[in-house]
């Protein structure tokens, strides 16, 4: 992994979340101070270049490619600045650092998020810290959605980037979750093999697609079912933006509370006695019943097999204990902790 900032050249990297932007939007959302026109100049005359190749200005990026440009182009990537924002760390080393992410925490800067991310609490956390993974994102390996809860890894050193990035990569990264789900799954378990990429009607979405997608595989497992809802386990086997949302709407079972993919209450065809209940439940809850609640990795320093969990947060729990009857609930929590 080349660093983001060298004598000859600065680069961005790009993640799924902009994936399918043009590359002249996606500069011009990432630099300070610099018009779109200036951008598109210097891309037309083979300054900018898109995995090290020349581009054009309205050429789609896509996730894993390095967008980068002359280090005296006049092109300055956005200032992090450290913030004194609480992180709740499990395990930290040298090396690395493990942490159960909030939910609404944003994993990164991006454009309406240039601050309050998690890299700026890491900034604050480690004065004059720096990491492989690109100058807006450092240290980050994979990430969480912003209202998604649970557990991720960050990376402080560059031995520890790339092993944990090379983990991900090849899938050894162990990454299970747990969620709230519309409607009862047919089967107890299964798997879901379907590709994903950027919706081509809702581009701030992501969709299962016939082409231009990237591989997406989980594995699920029912741990409890209710009236109208199912609390599933779920195992990543690749890591794609929305990965876990996409799927599970694409089985026709959305987490619940998610509107985005469809876990809110329009289209369920619920009893009208029973619509406050849960509309109750949505309004408490706030975002996507959704929780990173087990990760696994080798330790770059020794190979040591880590894994680490975290039950679910009291927002989901107090749904889970109001939808069981006496014991239910907590047959179903116990399940996915271990």
């Amino acid at each position: 992994m080349r660093d983001s900032s060298t004598p000859e050249r600065r680069w961005l990297a790009v993640d799924g979340e902009a994936e399918g932007t043009r590359v002249d939007l996606f500069l011009a959302q990432r630099l300070e101070e610099v018009s779109r026109s200036r951008i598109q100049k210097l891309i037309r005359e083979g300054e900018v270049l898109l995995d090290e190749a020349p581009c054009r200005p309205s050429t789609p990026v896509k996730d894993g490619q390095t967008v980068s440009w002359p280090a005296d182009a006049g092109l300055v990537t956005v200032t992090l600045a450290p913030e004194p924002i609480p992180l709740q760390a499990v395990f930290e080393d040298d090396d690395l650092l493990v942490l159960y992410k909030q939910p609404g925490l944003v994993i990164h800067p991006a454009p309406g998020h240039w601050s309050g991310t998690l890299v700026n609490a890491l900034l604050h956390r480690w004065p004059g810290w720096q990491a492989p993974g690109g100058a807006d994102r450092p240290g980050i390996v994979h990430r969480l959605d912003k209202d998604t809860s649970g557990l991720m890894v960050v990376a402080r050193s560059r031995r520890a980037f790339l092993s944990l990035a090379e983990q991900v990569s090849t899938h050894r990264m162990e990454r299970a979750y747990v969620a709230l789900a519309w409607g009862g799954l047919a089967q107890d378990r299964g798997e879901v093999d379907a590709p994903i990429g950027r919706d081509p009607r809702h581009r701030q979405r992501m969709a299962i697609v016939k082409a231009g997608g990237r591989p997406a595989f989980t594995t699920w497992q029912v741990l409890a079912r209710f009236d109208r809802l199912t609390l599933v386990r779920l195992v990543l086997r690749t890591g794609r933006t929305h990965q876990v949302r996409v799927h599970l709407a694409g089985l026709g079972h959305p987490v619940f509370g998610d509107p985005a993919y469809g876990g809110g209450l329009e289209g369920t065809h619920l009893p009208s006695r029973e619509r406050p209940r849960y509309r109750r439940w949505l309004q408490d809850l706030g975002r996507p019943a959704l929780h990173a609640y087990r990760l696994g990795f080798r330790h770059p320093a020794d190979e040591e097999w880590l894994i680490f969990e975290a039950p679910v947060p009291e927002d989901m729990e107090k749904i889970l204990l109001e939808l069981s009857e006496p014991g239910g609930a907590d047959e179903g929590i116990d399940a996915h902790r271990g």
